[in-house]
């Protein structure tokens, strides 16, 4: 077997995840949304930025961020 420097990927497969959202929240991320294509000039889902947002945040959670890391080494 050959080694390679690229290490086996991880899983990828989307996980499908409902949630209930407050209508004011719901809206909200529709005005996000509207700010995202009038900036970016392209449209995307709610749906599509919820993910990006979601790994934003948590990646901004320098505690959490440490301490995944850790448990991940372990």
């Amino acid at each position: 077997m050959v080694n390679l420097k690229l290490a086996k990927l991880r899983d990828r497969t989307p996980v499908k995840v409902t949630i209930h959202l407050p209508p004011e929240l719901n809206q909200a991320l529709n005005l996000y949304a509207e700010a995202y294509r009038e900036s970016y000039g392209e449209a995307e889902p709610v749906a599509e930025l919820i993910p990006a947002m979601l790994a934003s945040f948590l990646e901004s959670d320098r505690a959490f961020v440490q301490r995944h890391r850790k448990a991940v080494r372990s």
